[in-house]
């Protein structure tokens, strides 16, 4: 088995139960409290893996940067997800936000120079026509 193979599906594992229990919690508060308290429970994460790896922090300007904008995008992503959570069906919401990818192949492309094949160009249009179809 791939080295990568077992932590990508846990990661499939637990981003479907991410995408789930925001449903429940903005069933009983509203989007901004959800927020709060998903970023507490990130911080219980990552305090638990400070501990657990010996955390001793790399520092470069240009890496913690973009690491800092991961965090605020990701936290601004979720957000917006939750508000989304609160007003949807969280099966459209999941599946339409789930698209993110599409975001980060065409930065990739632009900004880091990959290619982008016409098979993944074709994926792409396809995950678009399944988001008109679940939302029609």
């Amino acid at each position: 088995m791939d080295s990568w193979l077992a932590p990508a599906c846990g990661a499939l594992i637990i981003y479907g139960l991410w995408g789930f229990f925001p449903k429940l919690a903005v069933t009983y508060i509203n989007p901004v409290s959800a927020l709060i308290y998903q970023v507490a429970g990130a911080m219980l994460v990552g305090l638990a893996t400070l501990f657990w790896v010996g955390f001793q922090p790399e520092t470069h300007p240009k890496g913690i940067l973009f690491a800092v904008l991961t965090g605020v995008s990701g936290v601004l992503g979720t957000l917006f997800f939750f508000a989304a959570a609160s007003r949807g069906k969280i099966s459209v919401v999941v599946s339409m936000t789930a698209l993110y990818p599409i975001i980060t192949i065409l930065l990739a492309a632009v900004f880091l120079r990959e290619p982008v094949t016409a098979k993944q160009i074709l994926g792409m249009l396809c995950a678009v026509a399944a988001i008109v179809l679940l939302t029609g």
